[in-house]
């Protein structure tokens, strides 16, 4: 996919930005296939709990071992918005381009040794964990993008008017939470990662996704061509399901983050059907799966952490799952990028600040991408 996602026209009027915003300029980067990644994890890794009443020492190991964290915290500071005190908790959710190893295949890029956030997700948590607000920030949005230090310990410069997915191409997950921060004022109490082939290879575990498209969908690029109608996609399908961008809405990548959205619910509603909970055979294979391909904070870096963590979501169902993206207007210089609307943004971060609803008023008049309802669940 192209990381020049966003074409269509300009958006009309104020667009909430600020005069200081620098823009950045140059050529257009070339196309390029993406992918998007979800929070599957989260849900699976709940009933890998079960797995200390079976007595499977062995397998709690090997699953502990599968497990790779970073350690944000240290490579942040303590220069970061407080912790909120009201029983939230916030996790950024990321899905890395990598082109290596499982990754290439699947990706169709060149393994240049680098990635970056296809998929960027603030997922928060309200007290009680009954419910959550899942606020998408589009890869393409031109933002100012803070100093910070990586988990090696190397200093970044500040840059400004630089592609959101460029914090984490230059410093990884610690760059990546910070500019997120940075552009919310909220805490970022958890880190999660996903990739290519385990995204595809979780779906497979989980026997498909059922979805209904209200649109055909034929996207070469993708290599998705769906008839209007319901389906089950296996892995490969809904790989190329929340990837594609072509003849979908107006082809950005806005669209694509509303068909992600759509298959986000569609995901927890199959997980819960299939019996994750209660079915260890199961449980087993998407833990597995899971542990190889997540990657978290150190404070979620062992199963036990990962677990109990997890379990306290497995409560939240679709219906209780608010999901919108960061208010954006198409950038009038460059309709291939996009800039934050910062008044309809602020109001979106001072809800959750607070574990208040996020207002409907926020996405009113903002770019949508034009996808939404092509796909839904039931």
């Amino acid at each position: 996919m192209s990381a020049e996602s966003t074409p269509g026209p300009g958006i009309p009027g104020d667009t909430g930005i600020t005069g200081s915003r620098r823009r950045a300029k140059g050529r257009r980067r070339k196309p390029r296939r993406r992918h998007k990644a979800v929070m599957v994890t989260a849900w699976t890794a709940a009933g890998i709990v079960a797995l200390g009443g079976v007595g499977a020492g062995y397998m709690y190991f090997k699953l502990n071992g599968n497990l790779k964290s970073v350690d944000i915290d240290q490579a942040l500071g303590t220069d970061r918005p407080k912790k909120a005190d009201n029983g939230s908790e916030n996790i950024l959710v990321l899905g890395s381009d990598t082109r290596a190893g499982g990754n290439k295949k699947l990706g169709g890029g060149t393994d240049d040794g680098s990635a970056r956030s296809d998929t960027a997700m603030i997922v928060h948590v309200y007290k009680g964990h009954k419910k959550a607000s899942v606020v998408s920030i589009p890869r393409d949005t031109l933002i100012d993008r803070p100093a910070c230090t990586d988990t090696k310990g190397d200093e970044h410069p500040a840059a400004n008017g630089v592609m959101f997915n460029s914090a984490y191409s230059t410093g990884g997950a610690a760059c990546a939470v910070k500019t997120v921060e940075s552009i919310t004022d909220l805490r970022m109490d958890h880190y999660l990662e996903v990739d290519f082939a385990g995204f595809q290879k979780l779906i497979d575990d989980l026997g498909g996704v059922e979805v209904t498209t209200t649109k055909s969908i034929d996207d070469p690029d993708s290599h998705l061509k769906l008839k209007a109608g319901t389906h089950r996609l296996d892995g490969e399908q809904a790989l190329g399901l929340v990837r594609t961008r072509h003849g979908v809405g107006d082809g950005s990548d806005l669209g694509r983050i509303q068909l992600q959205q759509a298959f986000i619910k569609a995901l927890v509603h199959q997980i819960k059907d299939v019996g994750v909970f209660t079915n260890p055979k199961k449980l087993l294979d998407l833990a597995e799966t899971a542990t190889k391909t997540v990657t978290t904070d150190s404070d979620l870096g062992s199963v036990n952490k990962l677990a109990s963590f997890a379990g306290g979501l497995k409560s939240i169902t679709p219906s209780q799952m608010h999901m919108v993206t960061m208010p954006v207007a198409y950038d009038p210089a460059d309709p291939n990028r996009v800039l934050l609307q910062k008044k309809k943004a602020d109001q979106i971060w001072k809800a959750l600040e607070n574990d208040e609803p996020i207002p409907a008023s926020v996405t009113k008049g903002t770019a949508t991408g034009e996808a939404k309802d092509v796909v839904s669940s039931r």
